[in-house]
């Protein structure tokens, strides 16, 4: 996520961090540099322009300049201004006092709106509620057979009735309020937004079935292009928010970076994979804290929460302090990690280690994680508890059976002996620093 613009910028802050004293011309190049960044990143000119002299107006006072740390203090002023062009605070769904909630969703064709229907529909599920889907794409076609698949997955009920796309909106609400479903998810037509009959079916839709939320779906890696589709629609429709999708792919940043500033209307939700689950509630200062390399535990322990077994969790703690951690358990540890999503993204939350040289082969590395769970696939039972007893000949035998090398097996093995040599350091009750910390993190995480 943001690659290019997270690198250009930590090198830029990095100098800034660097100088013992700051002055005015070494604050001005610096934000030079950030300035070329934003607009590679294809941010919005006028967003640009009105970030840079925000941060200079700011930089340049007596609180930075006149500072013990001014590099530091320059820093905080990039990020607290980020922060500010993304919309300062995440911007909650708004709920209809009468059920049922109706959720629009609008944009252009290719944006992955069908998807983050479903996506959406599951996120509903997670907090409670009992949402339907309605196929009121009524122009792409097997739009509608795809939110059915989809929906039947997930175990959420789709409506896609006959009739036109306004017709079966109405039909929907109906009946998600004689059923009690509720909220209701429109997933129509994607369009250009210069198709003006399409943009008038909005419309319709919209005066006929009252949403109390109007998203855009808008593609992140489309750039300035999303961000004036953007405008079109707001006008027409007066949205309450949008949804970006595609942040997992080489998104350069312009459209996250640019759509609230020009249309005032927060974004609300982010796409950041394909998967059902990988759909984020979005945090304006994680996203900042992101873009500038800085990290985000908070997303990460999120995730953590909503994926790892809680008596899994402590059936570990327990395991690791009394020596009985075995290869089973790694395996499931290594499974857990591969659940929380692409090791890049991962990474990137983890404060700091993005940034870190040699840490970035996030290939290699999940191709690591398969060759070690092939590797302990096939050892047998008694192996996995008692790695202890895996002699020469049993190493040849596991290595014949999961297609690696003998060596590839040794090297698990001691990979294996020094994580639960880790791991016992860091347990909760341990003494000092790591003791301290495991016990923070435990907290978090609810263990």
């Amino acid at each position: 996520m943001f690659e290019g613009l997270t690198e250009r910028l930590s090198l830029v802050l990095k100098k800034l961090r660097g100088h013992g004293r700051l002055t005015e011309e070494n604050i001005a190049e610096a934000l030079r540099e950030v300035r070329l960044a934003l607009l590679e990143a294809d941010v919005n000119f006028k967003v640009v322009k009105g970030f840079i002299e925000r941060v200079r107006e700011r930089a340049v006072g007596r609180d930075v300049l006149e500072s013990l740390t001014p590099g530091q203090q320059v820093v905080k002023v990039v990020y607290e201004e980020l922060v500010e062009v993304l919309g300062k605070t995440r911007a909650p769904l708004v709920y209809a006092p009468d059920q049922p909630t109706v959720v629009m969703l609008v944009g252009l064709h290719g944006a992955g709106k069908t998807t983050t229907s479903a996506k959406l529909a599951r996120w509903f599920v997670s907090e409670g509620r009992s949402p339907l889907l309605v196929a009121a794409d009524t122009t792409r076609p097997a739009a509608r057979e795809q939110l059915q698949t989809l929906g039947r997955a997930l175990g959420v009920p789709v409506y896609a009735g006959e009739g036109s796309a306004l017709q079966v909106c109405q039909e929907a609400r109906r009946l998600a309020k004689e059923r009690g479903q509720n909220p209701v998810i429109l997933d129509t037509s994607g369009r250009l937004h210069i198709d003006e009959p399409l943009m008038q079916e909005l419309v319709a839709i919209a005066g006929a079935t009252s949403p109390t939320e109007r998203l855009m779906v808008a593609d992140a890696m489309t750039g300035q292009d999303a961000v004036n589709s953007a405008l079109r629609f707001n006008a027409d429709l007066d949205l309450t928010g949008f949804i970006l999708t595609k942040l997992d792919g080489d998104s350069r940043g312009g459209a996250a970076l640019s759509i609230r500033s020009v249309t005032g209307k927060p974004i609300k939700f982010i796409g950041v994979g394909e998967k059902s689950d990988a759909l984020e509630p979005f945090h304006p200062e994680r996203l900042a804290s992101r873009i500038l390399g800085m990290g985000d535990i908070l997303t990460l322990v999120e995730k953590v929460q909503a994926r790892v077994d809680q008596k899994q969790a402590l059936d570990l703690v327990k395991k690791v302090r009394s020596e009985g951690f075995t290869l089973e358990d790694f395996r499931v540890q290594l499974q857990q990690l591969k659940d929380l999503g692409p090791l890049d993204q991962v990474m990137e939350m983890i404060p700091g280690l993005s940034r870190q040289k040699g840490l970035t082969d996030t290939v290699s590395a999940e191709r690591d994680f398969k060759q070690a769970e092939a590797i302990i696939n096939s050892m047998t039972r008694k192996e996995r508890g008692v790695p202890e007893i895996i002699n020469g000949s049993r190493r040849r035998r596991v290595a014949a059976g999961s297609g690696t090398s003998v060596a590839d097996v040794n090297r698990l093995l001691k990979q294996f002996s020094q994580a639960r040599k880790l791991m016992k350091q860091f347990i909760p009750g341990g003494g000092g620093a790591r003791g301290k910390m495991a016990h923070r993190l435990r907290s978090l995480m609810g263990v």
